[in-house]
């Protein structure tokens, strides 16, 4: 145990963490089994034990990560569009996309916040913000704001949860972990019920 351990933290003091962070959010934000999520909370987590790595730059880097990734996924939208493939003209499918069309239109910057924190959502969300035509200066300024406060969120609960667990940063690191899993699969349930009770009511 202690040298897997000293093993991670070697991992989070390294100078190549912060390049990590910045590629595993970007590759998330258009591929979500990339878990950015896992690495930030963790390395918080880790810090609050051990003092490194320095939390600030770290989420300026994940933050800036998630917008880039954002903002691919938003011009792989924008290329391919809604119709392009076979199984985005399904009914049920291009129902989704009239839907999420709609919901931009209306509350486009709570969606794009909103949708940074669930995995698979941010995805979809931002395909389809790029392939409805949402304007992209205005999306490019909230995929910032929403990486910034995904950051932040995902820094304050490896942060808690390496409070609670002082001296202890693996298991402080796999309870930031196992919270930030928790709180996003709740979001997503409550979503999912949101969203059939809307089409029910439609």
């Amino acid at each position: 145990m202690d040298l897997i351990t000293d093993l991670v933290l070697q991992a989070v003091s390294s100078p190549w963490l912060y390049l990590a962070m910045f590629v595993v959010a970007v590759v998330d934000g258009f591929f979500p089994p990339v878990p950015s999520e896992t690495v930030l909370v963790a390395a918080a987590a880790v810090a609050a034990s051990t003092g490194r790595p320095d939390l600030v730059l770290l989420g300026v880097v994940a933050a800036a990560g998630a917008a880039v990734g954002d903002n691919i996924a938003f011009a792989i939208g924008r290329r391919t569009g809604t119709t392009r493939f076979a199984w985005m003209r399904r009914p049920r499918v291009a129902g989704a996309f009239a839907w999420a069309g709609s919901a931009l239109d209306h509350r486009g910057a709570g969606l794009i916040l909103g949708a940074r924190f669930i995995p698979v959502g941010r995805v979809a969300v931002n395909l389809s913000a790029g392939a409805l035509g949402y304007p992209w200066r205005r999306f490019a300024l909230l995929s910032v704001a929403a990486g910034l406060c995904w950051a932040v969120y995902s820094i304050a609960i490896g942060l808690l949860a390496g409070a609670w667990l002082k001296d202890q940063p693996l298991l402080s690191a796999g309870l930031g972990i196992v919270v930030a899993l928790g709180i996003g699969l709740v979001v997503d349930r409550v979503i999912a019920l949101r969203a059939r009770r809307a089409a029910a009511t439609a």
